[in-house]
């Protein structure tokens, strides 16, 4: 029988008596709440997720989420006041002595909270097993995050009719995000990018009013949510001829989310795809103008583990997934980048998204 997430979770959190997943409220919540607890509805502010190291979990919440977390996993118990919660909190972690935490969204109050109300209590980090744990996806995950691919993909086969002479990037980013929810997107992955022109060159540049020009690029870095689960990817097409570098740029880019690409499978050392593509990069006129990594991990949110930097010491493993981007960055004339959500798999890697990756003048 496959292990419930909560189990895999306490697999790789060795030396720990329970974990601790804090919800304290806006802007505080933690994705693995809901990995843990696979809730489909519901914020949870104020909630708990208790998971102790036999693998069973208490899901601690107030009764505004009582009928929401009966449909979900774990013991749910439900509380009226702060008294009646402090209890469940106690019970859930009575004998336990090392708690992990995840320190990359637990808050200070949060953990100094659990640790008066739980006397007794060693607060550690827990964030390593967390990352391992949701860096590999199950079924449900995957086919959640295939729908989401699906619904970013259409919407970048339908850019080019968004474009024309003298529409701003904001424009073009609100058609965008509205188009995936038509599509049946729960919300943006992040805030959509939209940079036209010399704008294209900054990598988190964010929709200004800026008007398309001929020549301009048009680069558009956007993804939807589904079922919780994010897409991610990048199209960068041309309002007529750009200048010849940026045409050169861009077959560079191409080959080089392929080179990277090759090197996607389960077990392969996760910096050697960004190793191959910054080497085919640096090996032409573009040198140096690679200046973010290959890739990173997809889940509940956009950044994730895994890392797939060229400094990474990871391996990847059958179930990540993983975007793969290389870019090259003119600062002043314009900047390429090619964006998909790959699939790490037992024998290679499986591209999620799809669209034209060919030189494309509108």
């Amino acid at each position: 029988m496959a292990l419930t997430r909560a189990e895999r979770l306490v697999s790789n959190a060795e030396g720990m008596d329970a974990i601790v997943i804090a919800n304290d409220g806006e802007p505080f919540l933690d994705s693995t709440f809901w990995y843990l607890t696979e809730q489909a509805s519901g914020t949870f502010e104020g909630s708990f997720a208790i998971v102790r190291k036999d693998g069973s979990m208490d899901v601690i919440v107030s009764v505004l989420e009582e009928e929401s977390a009966s449909e979900g996993a774990g013991e749910v118990r439900v509380y009226h006041d702060r008294e009646e919660r402090e209890n469940f909190i106690r019970e859930a972690l009575s004998g336990c002595s090392k708690v992990g935490f995840n320190m990359h969204s637990a808050t200070y109050a949060a953990v100094q909270y659990v640790k008066k109300v739980a006397e007794g209590i060693e607060p550690v980090d827990a964030g390593k097993a967390i990352g391992e744990t949701v860096s590999v996806k199950d079924e449900k995950e995957i086919a959640a995050t295939r729908e989401a691919c699906r619904i970013s993909s259409q919407v970048a086969r339908e850019i080019p009719g968004y474009l024309s002479e003298g529409v701003s990037e904001k424009e073009v980013a609100a058609r965008m995000d509205n188009r995936m929810r038509e599509l049946g997107g729960s919300g943006n992955a992040f805030d959509t990018i939209a940079a036209f022109g010399a704008y294209s060159s900054q990598p988190h540049h964010m929709p200004c009013d800026y008007r398309l020009k001929k020549g301009d690029t048009a680069l558009f870095d956007f993804g939807s949510k589904y079922g919780r689960y994010c897409s991610d990817m990048t199209r960068t097409v041309f309002l007529g001829r750009p200048p010849e570098i940026l045409e050169r740029a861009y077959e560079v880019v191409r080959e080089a989310q392929l080179a990277g690409i090759a090197e996607y499978m389960d077990g392969a050392p996760a910096n050697a795809a960004d190793l191959a593509a910054r080497e085919l990069i640096d090996g032409t006129e573009f040198k140096g103008k690679f200046i973010h990594s290959f890739g990173h991990g997809i889940g509940m949110e956009v950044h994730q583990d895994i890392s797939v930097s060229p400094r990474s010491e990871q391996r990847l493993k059958a179930g990540n997934v993983v975007s793969a981007e290389p870019g090259i960055y003119i600062p002043g004339v314009g900047g390429i980048r090619i964006e998909d959500t790959c699939l790490i798999t037992e024998d290679g890697c499986e591209v999620l998204t799809s669209f034209d990756h060919s030189f494309t003048v509108i």
